[in-house]
């Protein structure tokens, strides 16, 4: 499996992962969303990786969404953002 992230402005993003299917998805991430869960201690880039391989830990890669905005995973998972500030420490 792998995941290939591509900046196509500062608030969005192209990911593609490359599983028995490969999916692509459109990503919107906000500086308001980024910030409140990374403290900029990261990239943009390394948050949707570490959001990615938390999704995909939940679902397969054709499950998830093609299009979204970064700060509803947690509308579907809870422990999201709990999760990746966890990572970040």
């Amino acid at each position: 499996m792998s995941i290939s992230i591509k900046e196509i402005s500062n608030n969005k993003f192209e990911v593609i992962v490359n599983q028995k299917t490969i999916t692509k998805h459109t990503i919107i991430l906000s500086d308001k969303c980024y910030e409140g869960l990374t403290d900029k201690k990261i990239s943009k880039k390394k948050l949707l990786e570490y959001s990615f391989e938390f999704l995909l830990d939940k679902e397969s890669n054709t499950s998830i969404l093609s299009f979204f905005e970064l700060e509803i995973i947690s509308q579907y998972f809870a422990e999201y953002d709990s999760k990746i500030k966890k990572v970040l420490k």
